[in-house]
């Protein structure tokens, strides 16, 4: 087997190069305005777009567009703040449901358009319509060529969603 060409190599380090710096330029406009992490305003979307505003820990995992390593401690966190509260599961008195509340859903609202701006302002201003276009064909061929891998659910997700799905507002 063969090493990856020069031009694959290129291509590899500035995607992650660019995931890192469009990813902390928003983090930072958020920060700048006041509000939390972006991982927060990702929960409360996520919960938002239940009709009843709820999920198991586990759904809402599965859900979630970022990678969440200790989804607990930030649930703690966000309860403490009044945004999400957690009530049993019917029928399952070991499982729980997340529901957004009304303070929850309140911020998420206030975060929308500092996130968009933020979205515009480090990939919208740089890309012409054309190459956002070609951009987010060529992702999502690298997001359907890992659904063989079976090795993240995030990927699969991804990859199986439609432009309106990959909303995050």
């Amino acid at each position: 087997m063969r090493g990856p060409s020069e031009i694959v190599i290129t291509a590899w380090a500035r995607l992650v190069r660019a995931q890192r710096a469009v990813m902390a330029g928003i983090e930072g406009e958020l920060k700048q305005a006041g509000f939390p992490p972006l991982s927060w305003y990702d929960v409360l979307l996520e919960l938002k777009r239940r009709p009843d505003g709820r999920l198991t820990p586990r759904e809402l995992e599965q859900e979630m567009l970022f990678e969440q390593y200790n989804l607990s401690r930030l649930l703690d966190r966000m309860e403490a703040e009044g945004l999400v509260r957690r009530i049993p599961y019917p029928g399952d008195k070991r499982r729980q449901l997340i529901e957004i509340t009304e303070e929850g859903r309140s911020l998420q609202k206030r975060i929308w358009p500092v996130y968009a701006a933020a979205i515009e302002q480090y990939v919208g201003s740089k890309l012409t319509e054309g190459e956002v276009q070609v951009l987010a064909e060529a992702l999502k061929k690298l997001l359907a060529a890992d659904e063989n891998e079976s090795a993240r659910p995030l990927v699969k997700k991804l990859s199986a969603t439609s432009a309106s799905d990959d909303r995050v507002s």
